[in-house]
């Protein structure tokens, strides 16, 4: 049942695996067994192949799951196989010593410490999000104050799917040219890109759009099979921007909101993301989206890869894009993963209202380059044309 192989029609084409993906993307996975599943797919043009594993966020986070992806693939092409990824070691804490009833007593208490303090700095974390924004910061990170968009449109079984990389040096070098990061970039040209969709479609937005971004609050080295992300919630740029002003804009509301979360314990960050998400998702389940604005417009996530080559035997992996889940009535899921000079991006919408996904790649593309060109400029140099290492 958990590992499934299908032989697609000779010389597929990619936007033939998509559709065949979208498909199985949009089934939900069968409570009564373990929450995942692994696909090989065969039969694609140039003797090429793709593997689909999809996991439960109740299993494990981007974090998590990449983790044993990538142990689940070699460093070198080679004729074994490692494991595959639901069986992957990739190192666990020392089982814990068994604990005497004072013990356990003990820390039960300190748990319901933990989580009263948990409780106060959410609840403080929600008042400094819901204050009047200051006229020179702007708000920090504020969800339910989003536009009402076609990515905010009721969700419904068919899946739209597209992939794009881009080039990961170029990406950081712009990065570095306006004093940001690489999920500032890659947020700066989704948000361009979407207003360029839109407009296409007669359903520019007047407001700016609101992106939440998962937070991972992994320790250093952590490797549990579990999930600890909270998230924040960025607005974006206002229609009119420059591609170098949305990007300014975008790192300060950005560094504005991760300031949010740092001020609560890891407790009361989970807590509030929680919280949320399951506000949200009651408004999606009742219908009551004409009472409440949407909780945001797109998640947008970063997901660590890897800095070098993989190989599945001697295969060598040309790509890996994570398409990950809708749901809370956000109809759009972008998700970055980097890989050995690359940046993989796989875009997941709701097929009822965002049917044509890859004019959405296309247009980040087309933003990306337009972020270039501001960065070369502002650093004094001359651009050049870069072209997507894949686009589907």
């Amino acid at each position: 049942y958990h590992v499934r192989h299908t032989v697609l029609r000779p010389a597929a084409t990619p936007d033939q695996l998509l559709a065949h993906v979208a498909k199985s993307h949009q089934q939900l996975l069968d409570r009564n067994h373990p929450l995942f599943q692994a696909e090989f797919i065969e039969g694609l043009r140039g003797r090429r192949f793709a593997l689909y594993l999809k996991m439960h966020h109740a299993l494990v986070d981007g974090a998590s799951g990449i983790m044993r992806v990538l142990a689940s693939l070699g460093e070198t092409a080679d004729a074994s196989l490692p494991p595959p990824f639901f069986a992957t070691d990739v190192g666990r804490d020392a089982p814990a010593a068994p604990r005497t009833w004072a013990a356990t007593a003990a820390r039960l208490n300190e748990l319901a410490v933990e989580q009263l303090a948990a409780g106060r700095d959410f609840s403080l974390g929600v008042l400094r999000g819901r204050r009047a924004p200051d006229a020179r910061d702007g708000p920090g990170s504020v969800p339910f104050t989003a536009p009402r968009t076609p990515m905010n449109a009721p969700l419904q079984p068919p899946r739209s799917l597209a992939l794009l990389s881009l080039p990961l040096d170029a990406m950081q070098a712009a990065g570095r040219a306006f004093g940001g990061t690489l999920n500032d970039v890659a947020v700066t040209v989704v948000d361009a890109a979407l207003h360029r969709y839109l407009a296409r479609r007669g359903a520019a937005p007047t407001e700016p759009l609101v992106a939440m971004c998962p937070v991972s609050l992994r320790d250093a080295g952590d490797r549990e099979a579990t999930t600890k992300v909270s998230a924040i919630f960025i607005a974006l740029g206002t229609p009119p921007m420059t591609i170098g002003a949305r990007m300014q804009h975008v790192i300060a509301a950005a560094g504005r909101a991760k300031e949010e979360v740092r001020r609560m314990s890891k407790e009361a960050a989970t807590m509030y993301a929680g919280a949320v998400f399951t506000v949200a998702a009651l408004v999606d389940l009742t219908h009551a989206g004409s009472l409440v604005r949407p909780v945001a417009n797109l998640v947008l996530s970063n997901v660590p890869g890897s800095r070098t080559e993989r190989f599945l035997g001697p295969a060598k992996v040309l790509g890996m894009y994570p398409l990950s889940a809708l749901g809370a009535g956000i109809g759009l899921n972008v998700t970055l993963l980097s890989r050995a000079g690359s940046m993989d991006f796989g875009f997941v919408a709701n097929g009822a209202s965002m049917r044509d996904l890859g004019e959405l790649a296309t247009d980040t593309h087309a933003a990306f380059a337009d972020l270039r060109r501001a960065a070369i400029s502002r650093r004094g140099g001359r651009a050049r044309t870069t072209r997507p290492v894949r686009q589907c």
